[in-house]
C-alpha cells in the first residue's frame, strides 16, 4: 500500500469531492492548502461535460479556491483529444451543452444539425430535447460512430439530491437502439491516455481522489494508480463495504486525508 505522505500529484473529482452543487465540502479548502503548503500538485479531474475549464475556474474561484483553468480536466476536453487523435476536423452531431459545443469547436470540430456527421458525441445535456434524441438514435442506427463523454448515471447536488446524468441518457439511447457508445471519462482508460497527452504526471507518486467507486476508484484501479474514496459524495459507507471495487484507502472527506497527509 503506497504511503499517502509519498504522493506528489493528486487527481482530484470535483462533484461530490470538492463540493457538492454550490456548497463547498467541509475541509476542502484547508486540504488544498496543505497540499500546496507541501508543494504537492493538485489536478482537478471531472467526468461532468456540461462545464467546460474556464467555467470550472470560475465556480471554483466564487468558493475560494485560486485555480488555473489548466488545473482542471473535463471528460469533455478528454473526447476532444480523443477525437483529435481519431479525426482531426470531424464532423459532430452533439448531444451536449454550449460549453460543451465551444470545447470541441475549440479543438477544430465541425458541428453540425443537419447532413452525415462522422461521430455522435453524447455528454451531460442540461438543454436535451426530444428532438435532438431523436435524431442521435436515427443517426446511431444508421450506423455513425457514437461516443459518450462519461458514464455517470446521477450528478449529486447535496442533501440526497441527484440530477440525471449522461448514463441516464445512454440507457435510454440503449433501450431505442440497442446500441451503447464508446465512453471516454472515467473509468475508462482514453480519460488516462488524454490526460498523460496534456500533461506529465508519474503515476507511481500520485492518487486518484473520488466519491465514486464505478468511475473514480475503477478509473485508478484501470490505470495503476493509489486510489482514495471519500464517502462525501454518491458513495455510501456500506455500498463500499459490499462492492468488489476496492480502493486503496477510504476517508469520510478530504477534511481527514489532509490529516493524515500534514
Amino acid at each position: 500500500m503506497k504511503d499517502l505522505g509519498a504522493v506528489n500529484n493528486f487527481l482530484l473529482d470535483l462533484d461530490g469531492t470538492i463540493y457538492l452543487g454550490d456548497r463547498l465540502i467541509e475541509g476542502a479548502l484547508d486540504f488544498l492548502k496543505v497540499l500546496e503548503k507541501q508543494g504537492k500538485k493538485a489536478l482537478f479531474l471531472t467526468n461532468n461535460s456540461s462545464k467546460d475549464r474556464f467555467s470550472y475556474r470560475d465556480k471554483l474561484q466564487q468558493m475560494g479556491i485560486k485555480v488555473s483553468p489548466e488545473q482542471i480536466f473535463t471528460s469533455g476536453e478528454a473526447t476532444a483529444i480523443y477525437l483529435n487523435r481519431e479525426k482531426p476536423g470531424a464532423r459532430i452531431f452533439l448531444l451536449g451543452t454550449p460549453l460543451l459545443a465551444e470545447e470541441l469547436w475549440r479543438a477544430g470540430f465541425e458541428l453540425i444539425d443537419q447532413g452525415e456527421p462522422d461521430y455522435v458525441v453524447l455528454g451531460f445535456d442540461t438543454t436535451l430535447t426530444y428532438q435532438k434524441l431523436w435524431r442521435a438514435c436515427d443517426y446511431i442506427r444508421e450506423g455513425i460512430t457514437y461516443i459518450a463523454t462519461h458514464p455517470d448515471l446521477n450528478c449529486p447536488l447535496g442533501r440526497g439530491r441527484y440530477m440525471p446524468d449522461a448514463g441516464a441518457i445512454i440507457k435510454f439511447i440503449e433501450a431505442s437502439t440497442g446500441k451503447t457508445p464508446l465512453v471516454i471519462g472515467k473509468p475508462n482508460l482514453p480519460m488516462i491516455d488524454s490526460l498523460r497527452e496534456k500533461y506529465s504526471f508519474d503515476s507511481e507518486y500520485s492518487a486518484l481522489v473520488g466519491d465514486r467507486l464505478y468511475t473514480d476508484i475503477q478509473l485508478g484501479l484501470n490505470a495503476g494508480i493509489t486510489t482514495v474514496l471519500v464517502l462525501s459524495g454518491e458513495t455510501t459507507a456500506e455500498q463500499s463495504r459490499g462492492s468488489k471495487i476496492r480502493p486503496t484507502y477510504i476517508f469520510p472527506s478530504v477534511k481527514e486525508l489532509a490529516s493524515e497527509i500534514e
